[in-house]
């Protein structure tokens, strides 16, 4: 890249380090602008609806749970049980395929846009931390500062809220693994009932606490393993937060009046003191760019100031910059559209197929045929049935076609609660006529309230020998 050659010891070090290896602190300058606006409505509805999605319920379940302790999983009201794990693999192999494409033709505004620690951390927190210290060079000043009653009144207050903020937050999540109602009624009960989840609680709200006080951008830089794949994913056709370089070049003081030789940046440096993590965009992409588009609206309000277009700063693709090419479409991006909509298929058809009662029909182990009146066989088989849905199903069986016989061992109905696993058992009752083989295949048609949900597969043991005289 074309960039400025006096200036290239980026590629030695990050900026949140120092020349001694130790943490350097970044102090943002508070954003403004269009694209920040923009952010601020979306984290408004994305706040919104982290927070309300609890309390959304569905015949009296939550909307969303992920109750990993009774692996139990509500996704838009569907309950999922572990007996559909092949869905959840299957739903995180498209998830994984569709990050990959939206990356390649994106880049990485998923980071910038909706990934919770940035909108907690840039539009939540770090907004708090500019109304009770100020922008980058109050807060600076107050560090230096000596402790008075000033500086404890403004850090304490930013350290309790932030706390505060962190314990809201870990009960939300909480909240989403056991439901809302759980979450009153742990507070209801108790701590001396609830010991181990309230320490829990507890651990998670000091964890947010310290990544939103202190860890900060070092999330994305150091933990986040996102920001190493874009290496991989991106490519000179992906969209970007990239500096117009060919334009911008050589870079030079503004001067009033002047008549401009040479290129339109003004070397201001807003675009490094607006990043969150203390990048310069002029040196191209870099790993810890989350493409906030901070710099982008820094660097549009001092190119409307000394009078020169906007965008030197933009959303583009290394080729639009070289080259000035549009947006097209790649070999590599058209094979990830091709096997992310042949996942898709495969996850919307498992979906659709899945029905409301999962039913496992076995033999009776360690039991052979019995003889019945009529001239008949029988065998003895055990049922299990799941209940995925949120209301009771009563179950009643028929065999495929009408034949043979059902006898319930017990009640005709089995009654399956909602959201729970009953059992039974009954016997499968053929005429000596109908047994051909040793092991004969048969269905059985499991029906709730008269209508058919699913069909079940089994074998019936019979006397091969007797068949065979027939």
């Amino acid at each position: 890249m074309k960039n400025n050659e006096s200036n290239e010891s980026f590629r030695d070090s990050i900026a949140t380090i120092d020349k001694e290896g130790d943490r350097a602190w970044i102090y943002a300058q508070k954003p403004k602008g269009k694209l920040y606006n923009k952010r601020t409505i979306l984290t408004i509805i994305y706040l919104l609806i982290f927070f309300s999605l609890p309390f959304i319920k569905v015949d009296g379940d939550p909307l969303f749970l992920a109750n990993i302790s009774e692996r139990k999983f509500i996704l838009f009201g569907a309950i999922f049980w572990p007996q559909d794990l092949f869905l959840f693999v299957i739903g995180m192999l498209t998830f994984m395929v569709f990050i990959v494409l939206f990356t390649v033709v994106f880049g990485r505004v998923f980071c910038g846009w909706a990934c919770p620690q940035t909108v907690f951390m840039e539009m939540v927190f770090r907004k708090i931390e500019y109304w009770i210290e100020g922008d980058a060079n109050h807060q600076k000043a107050l560090n230096k500062k000596k402790w008075d009653a000033d500086k404890i009144i403004k850090k304490t207050s930013k350290i309790s809220i932030f706390f505060l903020i962190s314990f809201i937050i870990a009960n939300t999540f909480l909240a989403y693994m056991i439901s809302i109602d759980q979450v009153f009624d742990l507070y209801k009960q108790g701590l001396e009932k609830n010991v181990g989840t309230f320490i829990s609680l507890l651990i998670f709200t000091t964890i947010f606490f310290f990544v939103f006080l202190w860890f900060r951008e070092q999330v994305c830089i150091v933990v986040c393993p996102y920001g190493r794949l874009q290496g991989v994913l991106l490519d000179r056709n992906s969209i970007l937060v990239v500096y117009d370089y060919i334009r911008g070049e050589t870079r030079g003081k503004f001067k009033k009046n002047e008549v401009r030789t040479k290129g339109d940046c003004i070397d201001c440096f807003q675009c490094v003191k607006v990043c969150p993590t203390g990048i310069d965009i002029r040196n191209g992409t870099q790993l810890e760019c989350i493409n906030c588009t901070a710099c982008i609206d820094a660097c549009d309000h001092m190119m409307a100031g000394v009078g020169l277009p906007k965008g030197l700063i933009r959303l583009d693709s290394e080729n639009g910059i070289a080259s000035k090419q549009k947006l097209k479409l790649t070999t590599r991006t058209i094979a990830y559209c091709a096997v992310l909509l042949v996942l898709l298929g495969i996850l919307i058809t498992l979906l659709q197929s899945r029905t409301d009662v999962e039913t496992t029909v076995m033999r009776t182990p360690g039991l052979l045929y019995q003889e019945a009146e009529n001239n008949g066989i029988s065998n003895l088989y055990n049922i299990k049935l799941v209940n995925k849905t949120h209301i009771k199903m009563p179950i009643t069986l028929k065999l495929e076609l009408g034949i043979g016989q059902i006898k319930m061992v017990g009640n005709e109905i089995i009654n399956v609660e909602k959201e729970s696993v009953a059992g039974g058992a009954f016997f499968i009752i053929f005429n000596r006529d109908q047994i051909k083989s040793r092991k004969t295949k048969f269905k059985i048609v499991v029906y709730s309230n008269g209508e058919k949900i699913e069909t079940v597969q089994t074998t019936f043991l019979g006397p091969v020998f007797q068949a065979a005289a027939h």
